[in-house]
């Protein structure tokens, strides 16, 4: 099952954290947004039932929870370096505001320093506050007003919300320091180890299949029996190697095919949290070859094998060069990046969603396909002509599959496409993957 997640923030970094969070398929989040960060604790004491972990903004926001509430499960924040800072003094620079000074909250002078320095701009004159480190946004707002109205600086950047909105309000100029996303994954994947099914699910058996993409053409292509045998065992060699790097145990189970073994923990250290699998570019770099991987999780060693063996098939029916997992709850998760770069990891696409598309006359075929070509392209809308060809049908049968999956809610018309001669032509949105996406 996937693991619930509280987030409790306000709207713009709220978003910005779902974004970074769709390289996270094990999470569900659970939102809440709040409009001041007094309402903070009453949220985090609300969700705590619900979830597993928490996820807040800034020091300050947990300084507070942990003062007024009985926390019962792990709370993170996201904090503010150095590596936030660098946008908001690159946009000051632009515009020129830098000149007569900065005034900033929230960092240290190491860090600040450290950006002035890489950017080349280390003369410019700055005010760091010097308080306390959990200081209120009262005191903070009436240090940056005292700067700005002494001269001293010319603008105020400060990591408190409400200390940016009530500069706005006295029309002072001011920028307000938002995480970056790498400061986002880190928080995330520190929250993904503390949680307690994430610990449980350490030593469950990992079941994976390694398929060479059409090694029959490989073997035709060289010329001795010798050099077929020698190719296997390279190829064996660079499994063997990955396999060993996963504390797993191989074994082949043909000459193209392979079947490993590992630990659900290590597999999604080794995969960066089931987004990419790094054998996949080196056996395209040493030997121009593509793999198809299937990888099931299970409750028992029989049932992830049956997964793995699904995900190979659907790895397969993608077209190869991918790889899918199949979790014990049947949702499906890829493609994960392989030797080709993919822009996006889709999140799971749920058992119940894979049934409704396959009655719907989606078939799995069609289906990996699908969500192979949207990972790689983030692309959810196509003409009738570009859907027969990634299908690798006539636009006849595209047409008749279109009218099945609109009448079963999988696909509406999302507008038209003028063309230079001829009728216009129909664009059709697979309204359930873009919505997968978005969660």
């Amino acid at each position: 099952m996937q693991i619930k997640i509280g987030i409790i923030g306000i709207q713009p970094v709220v978003d910005k954290l779902l974004k970074v969070l769709k390289a996270f398929p094990t999470f569900m989040p659970v939102v809440k947004i709040v409009q001041d960060e007094v309402d903070i604790p009453a949220a985090a004491e609300l969700l705590m039932t619900e979830v597993e972990a928490l996820i807040l903004f800034g020091a300050q926001s947990h300084r507070k929870v942990k003062e007024k509430v009985n926390v019962t499960i792990p709370v993170h924040y996201v904090p503010l370096t150095g590596a936030g800072l660098y946008r908001t003094l690159f946009r000051a620079q632009q515009t020129g505001r830098l000149d007569g000074g900065i005034s900033i909250d929230s960092l240290t002078k190491t860090m600040v320093m450290n950006a002035l320095q890489d950017l080349g701009i280390e003369q410019t004159r700055i005010v760091l506050y010097n308080g306390p480190a959990h200081a209120s946004a009262d005191k903070l707002f009436a240090f940056h007003q005292q700067q700005l109205n002494a001269g001293t600086c010319s603008l105020a950047i400060t990591g408190v919300e409400s200390v940016a909105r009530r500069l706005s309000a006295a029309g002072a100029a001011n920028e307000w320091l938002v995480p970056s996303d790498q400061d986002m994954s880190v928080t995330l994947e520190r929250a993904l180890l503390s949680t307690e099914s994430r610990r449980m699910k350490e030593s469950q058996i990992v079941v994976g299949m390694i398929k060479v993409d059409e090694f029959g053409k490989l073997v035709m292509k060289r010329g001795s029996e010798h050099e077929v045998q020698k190719l296997k065992l390279d190829i064996h060699r660079m499994v063997l190697d990955y396999v060993e790097s996963l504390d797993g145990y191989l074994t082949p189970i043909g000459g193209d095919e392979y079947l490993f073994f590992t630990t659900r923990g290590i597999f999604e250290r080794e995969t960066g949290g089931y987004k990419t699998i790094p054998l996949a570019k080196d056996a395209n770099q040493s030997f121009g070859i593509s793999l198809s991987f299937g990888v099931g999780f299970g409750t028992s060693a029989n049932e992830a094998g049956t997964n793995a063996r699904a995900a190979l098939r659907k790895s397969r029916e993608a077209g190869g060069n991918t790889c899918f997992i199949i979790r014990e709850d049947q949702t499906l998760i890829g493609p994960l990046e392989m030797s080709d770069p993919i822009q996006t990891v889709l999140p799971p696409t749920y058992s119940g969603l894979i049934k409704q598309a396959e009655e719907a006359g989606m078939t799995s075929a069609y289906l990996s396909k699908l969500l192979s070509y949207t990972a790689k392209s983030s692309k959810y809308e196509y003409t009738v002509h570009e859907l027969a060809a990634l299908l690798d049908i006539t636009v006849r049968s595209a047409h008749r599959l279109l009218l099945l999956w609109i009448d079963n809610g999988l696909v509406d018309i999302a507008g038209m496409e003028k063309v230079p001669k001829g009728r216009p032509r129909q664009i059709y949105r697979f309204s359930f993957l873009k919505d997968k996406a978005m969660i």
